[in-house]
């Protein structure tokens, strides 16, 4: 049987001069997975987009190589046949839900509106698919979600309909681009399972990009390793990952995190108590504006966090983990008890709570999106020494080269701009806009989430040392129980709001007593 994509010795250069692939080499047959893995840079999302030309063409050429699909040559192809294979023939999930919906379309449009386009189904028809999509993909209340936008869904549900989206037309080919990047472990495990049902189906190929080996080893038939743009090493999974070759794959087989948090001593004062914390967010209001209802986003919260130590939150998306971590920071409205070593934050008014900002910082879990792209390094670090410490310009810019040399920076990048910087740099430069007010608590929400496994575990070593040397605490919001347990001396589990298990993490980890807990543990595929 002839594959069903075969790609022969594909180079991709930009502007003439930058060769971002080189010779690249695979093939794909009816019903197979394909994992093509490596760190970012490696040329894989580049790879992906070139099969459906969706690469600028302004900018992007092909030196050398073919695309052939369906025994087409999609580097030759007309427009107009292009446009009648994109998202019927082949369709793709990209990696960034949250840039790629549409932020002025409901869910319900942007769905249909490839069903109009390659199936021309409308009105009633298209609204029952949608919503047969919808329920297919996991999204509870489906009905009730077709007139969302994507602002009013998590992070895991606007990856979800990106899947609906991707899977509306039942295609030949499914290109996944970390199709399960934000999505917590259930989900994960859910939203795989579902493609891999759907390709013994419909006997649909996939083109699985990834940095989680753990999915790979698990749901591909065949790995295709890159490296700087070139093809290191390509074998059937079961091969690859009992006997790898090449040094750049056993460097990412090696990558996974350390199995235990670091040793503490016990501190007898705690830095946070949380008691009885309760966040609600208004739905409907009456004529006159008061509240109707509201929606139950943090119930009745206890916990406490010693100086020096990490407690790790782990829910589901929508169960409350940011809220809380926004609730401290008072950038969410609550009410319960909140103190910062002894001190009562619940009553502080914006003002008031402003010198404890200091105290407590934050580093998002997109370093992009917070990071000001018009801002140079310097400046981005510098700001909060501006708004929080006064000192003199020279002692700031110290402070500065101090903070980026912690986080492994070279301090004579900094009057460079974040678009200039890789991804896990550019989490470094968030974790380094915290560090230079030394405060005393970080709260880390999916710090790692969008990061390779090597780079994940370079930051997880850098949290640990940063800890280590100044007592950092931390409050580690996260979906990935592999990261949460190399870091977390406590461990919070939220459901719905509400915390269902809550104390040692390595008792947790080892003896979880909830039957939710357990089921997020047996959900990890680090665990299974």
């Amino acid at each position: 049987m002839s594959p069903l994509l075969e790609i022969n010795n594909l180079s991709i250069s930009f502007d003439g001069t930058i060769r971002a692939v080189d010779n690249l080499s695979l093939s794909i047959s009816e019903g197979q997975t394909l994992a093509l893995v490596g760190e970012s840079g490696s040329g894989k999302s580049v790879s992906a987009l070139s099969i459906l030309r969706l690469l600028d063409e302004r900018h992007a050429s092909y030196p050398s190589g073919s695309i052939q699909f369906q025994g087409e040559n999609m580097l030759a192809v007309i427009e107009k046949r292009l446009r009648q294979i994109r998202g019927r023939k082949i369709s793709m999930i990209f990696q960034e839900p949250m840039t790629s919906l549409n932020p002025l379309h409901t869910v319900e449009k942007q769905i249909s509106e490839t069903l109009a386009l390659h199936r021309g189904l409308r009105d009633k028809q298209a609204r029952a698919r949608c919503i047969e999509l919808l329920e297919l993909v996991g999204i509870p209340r489906a009905e009730e979600r077709l007139s969302s936008y994507p602002h009013q869904l998590s992070g895991g549900q606007k990856q979800r309909v990106m899947i609906a989206m991707a899977l509306a037309n039942e295609p030949d080919l499914l290109i996944a681009d970390e199709p399960t990047t934000a999505l917590d472990v259930t989900v994960q495990k859910q939203v795989l399972e579902l493609l891999r049902d759907l390709q013994h189906k419909l006997g649909m190929a996939i083109l699985l990009i990834t940095h989680d080996l753990s999915i790979v080893r698990r749901y591909a038939d065949q790995v295709v390793v890159m490296e700087q743009g070139k093809v290191v090493e390509s074998a059937a999974t079961e091969t690859l990952f009992e006997s790898p070759q090449h040094p750049y794959t056993r460097k990412l087989l090696d990558a996974e995190p350390p199995a235990s948090p670091p040793a503490i001593a016990i501190q007898d004062q705690p830095l946070l108590e949380v008691s009885g914390l309760d966040v609600r967010f208004t739905t409907r209001r009456s004529l006159f504006g008061k509240p109707r209802d509201w929606f139950q986003a943090v119930d009745q919260n206890s916990f406490s966090l010693n100086r020096g130590e990490t407690l790790g939150i782990v829910g589901e998306s929508g169960s409350g983990k940011t809220t809380i971590g926004h609730a401290l920071l008072k950038l969410t409205a609550c009410t319960g008890s909140i103190r910062l070593a002894g001190t009562e934050l619940g009553p502080l008014t914006q003002k008031q709570f402003r010198p404890y900002r200091r105290q407590i910082q934050i580093v998002f879990q997109d370093p992009f999106g917070s990071l000001s792209p018009r801002m140079s390094v310097a400046e981005i670090v510098r700001e909060g020494l501006e708004i929080h410490t006064p000192a003199s310009a020279q002692e700031q810019d110290q402070r500065v080269v101090q903070a980026l040399t912690d986080v492994g920076l070279d301090p004579e990048a900094r009057h460079r701009y974040p678009h200039e910087f890789s991804g896990g740099q550019r989490q470094r430069i968030a974790i380094a806009r915290a560090l230079v007010l030394q405060p005393e608590l970080i709260i880390l929400d999916e710090p790692t989430s969008a990061l390779d496994r090597t780079v994940q575990k370079q930051v997880i070593h850098l949290l640990r040392d940063l800890q280590e040397k100044y007592g950092l605490s931390y409050v580690f919001i996260s979906h990935d129980l592999a990261v949460v347990r190399a870091l977390s001396h406590k461990l919070l589990v939220l459901k719905n709001g509400k915390i269902v298990e809550y104390g040692d993490a390595a008792d947790i980890f080892h003896n979880p007593q909830h039957n939710y807990t357990r089921e997020l543990l047996s959900a990890s595929l680090f665990y299974s």
